[in-house]
């Protein structure tokens, strides 16, 4: 029971910084149909399950680097990509900051690949803390982990859409210093660890 509550906590905990960023790409669409939002989570839902698998597997090997360097990695992908939309926000006439044209909002290969591994990074290392618990079964975890990350990515640009068709202008300034703040975070996090 104890393994069932440890990867339920672990799902939901790394699910929240790719919940953040739906939000974020949710705020930048114009319309967030529940096509947009299932890309969005399967990126993100995928992505937070590969890597703790990927993390598990490397497991001992490369432990200390992986956990020196993940939240460097992780820090400076979100950064700019929040740098990036901060300054959209400044660029664009009549407050109108998010464009569906634009990274923001895009779904393109790219841009969502930069986003769900900037979003996983730290996954790897839970992966290699699985991998040194023993107690959770690595399957389970990383089907949890992926379900529901999709399932709080989904929610995450249907909240962010319906906040978003308001406030353009804010939105994308705000996405922006999410990101930068969720790339803070993971970078004081391991700091102070």
């Amino acid at each position: 029971m104890q393994a069932v509550i440890t990867v339920a906590m672990l799902a939901v905990g790394l699910s929240m910084d790719a919940f953040a960023v739906s939000i974020c790409k949710g705020l930048c669409m114009d319309r967030a149909d529940n096509k947009k939002c299932a890309i969005v989570g399967l990126w993100f839902g995928g992505f937070q399950a590969l890597m703790p698998l990927i993390g598990y597997l490397v497991g001992t090997l490369f432990a200390d680097k992986i956990e020196k360097f993940d939240h460097w990695i992780a820090f400076a992908l979100l950064t700019i990509i929040g740098l990036a939309m901060i300054k959209e926000s400044f660029e664009k006439e009549e407050g109108n900051a998010c464009d569906v044209d634009k990274n923001s909002a895009s779904l393109s290969f790219k841009v969502m690949l930069v986003m769900a591994i900037a979003t996983s990074i730290d996954a790897m290392a839970s992966g290699v803390a699985l991998a040194f618990d023993g107690s959770a079964n690595i399957f389970a975890a990383v089907a949890a982990i992926g379900v529901v990350t999709f399932a709080m990515s989904f929610i995450g640009v249907k909240i962010g859409n319906v906040f978003g068709s308001r406030y353009k202008f804010i939105s994308e300034l705000a996405g922006g210093i999410i990101l930068i703040g969720l790339g803070i975070k993971i970078l004081i996090t391991h700091l102070v660890a």
